[in-house]
């Protein structure tokens, strides 16, 4: 898939090497779009830059200017997960909930949601109806650009080829402000947006005094409805301003069809999402979507990927991996060294050089959850993670759970229950299930159903899976 894998260790280093191989190579940070580009050949590069390493880079922080800043390494779940963000930037961490699933959320950043620049990408509209700006630096400086300036067309930016994002700032929302996202998909989960409207409002009791909205997968970038914006200021949320102001979004959308919405459906929902958005607003329901404790996967973590993690057995000169340098891991509690399987997927090293085949491909683009494995503690679809990034991690696939004695009481419960139809997803579904369980004493139903959201069964209806993981609970619990 490339020829060249560097892992560096300082931002420096990182800066230097893309100035060296600026158009043959790519960032990459979760992977969870290069890597299908990747697959299906729409990228092509020879050189890969795994910036995962570089510590530092995934904080979330609030300066004395009231503005929040998030690296570029901050993931999605991390997003969700930071109590700051839910009070102070909460359209974005709507948005970050509705990206993927788990176990994607815990690989994919923000950072690359924006450099992506499809007009589909959630954090993207939330983002720009707060006011969010860019910095981007090189070996030649720094530079920072609003998201107008930015963003240029369909998955086009002004990065030049040796930039990075290295911070993305918005002012944080006060106490007088309100905001909400909302998205519409072709299923409850893992669905790419017809059509997501952000709004944002600045209030004087009960009366608009500013309105910012924002629509996203209807044009080449974000659209700003400044008609209804216009409208919205100065007015009360009855629910004829509330009504007339989505029907004033066609004023400023031409929508485009595609293999999710044609033009006149994408129109009609971006008015009745627009009308949605500040219905929840005035009813101040808009928090009701995000759980107060969210499911992450993240087992007993923080969520956070160790900087230099596992072994100790990286070394200073692992900045550069050419495909013959051998990849050492712990899986499963046993050290590994494995060669030649520097230009695959994790996945494929799992399979094709450890002999652990109960990780399981399914689809190899992130979709169905067949080959979620821990990764440092953290679950993640071993499809999209380069192999090479397993180099001084531990990692956990389902031959890894049960003892020497006993099954995992997951695996045990889905036994029990004849959770298992043709069996292929069940791997996937049991790490989940088991990443939950280290992640919550007693889950509810709920907090199960939303730990196999990344999780696919073709076959069995889902209800035995569930009976299992409740059993799993219950036996927890009687313990």
């Amino acid at each position: 898939m490339w020829k060249t894998y560097y892992t560096p260790r300082t931002l420096e280093e990182a800066l230097q090497l893309l100035n060296e191989h600026t158009d043959q190579a790519r960032l990459l940070a979760g992977g969870t779009d290069l890597i299908i580009e990747m697959e299906r050949g729409v990228r092509s590069p020879d050189v890969i830059i795994d910036i995962s390493r570089i510590p530092g880079l995934d904080a979330i922080s609030l300066d004395d200017q009231d503005v929040i800043h998030l690296g570029p390494l901050v993931t999605h779940n991390q997003v969700v997960g930071s109590a700051m963000c839910v009070d102070r930037a909460f359209p974005l961490v709507k948005a970050c909930w509705e990206v993927g699933a788990p176990q994607i959320r815990n690989r994919g950043t923000v950072a690359g949601n924006l450099v992506t620049a499809s007009p589909a990408n959630d954090t993207i509209s939330p983002l720009w109806a707060m006011g969010a700006s860019v910095t981007l630096q090189s070996v030649d400086g720094e530079r920072t650009l609003s998201f107008d300036e930015f963003f240029l067309g369909v998955r086009k930016t002004a990065l030049k080829p040796n930039e990075m994002i290295v911070d993305i700032t918005c002012p944080a929302m006060e106490s007088h402000q309100i905001g909400t996202f909302v998205k519409l998909g072709l299923r409850r989960a893992q669905a790419i947006s017809v059509v997501n409207v952000t709004v944002v409002l600045s209030m004087l009791a009960d009366t608009v005094t500013q309105a910012r909205i924002t629509l996203g997968s209807v044009a080449p970038t974000i659209v700003r409805a400044a008609e209804a914006e216009r409208f919205l200021t100065g007015k009360v949320l009855t629910p004829e301003v509330m009504t007339h102001a989505g029907q004033l979004v066609d004023q400023n959308v031409a929508p485009i069809s595609d293999i999710r919405g044609s033009a006149e459906y994408r129109r009609y929902m971006c008015q009745t999402l627009t009308t949605h958005a500040l219905q929840e607003l005035a009813a101040g329901t808009e928090r009701d979507a995000v759980p107060p404790k969210p499911v992450m996967l993240w087992g007993q973590t923080d969520g956070h990927f160790p900087p230099s993690a596992g072994n100790g057995t990286a070394t200073a000169t692992d900045h550069s991996r050419a495909n013959s340098e051998p990849i050492e891991t712990i899986i499963n509690g046993q050290p590994y060294t494995i060669a030649n399987a520097n230009h695959k997927t994790l996945l494929r090293m799992l399979r094709e050089d450890v002999d652990l085949i109960g990780t399981k491909e399914g689809c190899a683009e992130g979709e169905c959850g067949a080959c979620t494995v821990l990764l440092d503690g953290i679950a993640v679809m071993s499809c999209l993670v380069p192999a090479p990034r397993a180099h001084g991690s531990r990692i956990i696939t389902i031959e890894g759970l049960a003892d020497a004695e006993n099954l995992h009481p997951v695996q045990q419960a889905f036994v029990d229950e004849n959770a298992v139809q043709c069996g292929y997803c069940t791997p996937g579904f049991i790490m989940s299930g088991a990443s939950l369980l280290d992640e919550r004493k007693q889950p509810p139903p709920d907090e199960i159903k939303q730990a196999i959201t990344g999780n696919l069964c073709r076959c069995t209806g889902y209800y035995n899976i569930l009976n299992a993981l409740e059993k799993a609970v219950e036996q927890r619990q009687s313990k």
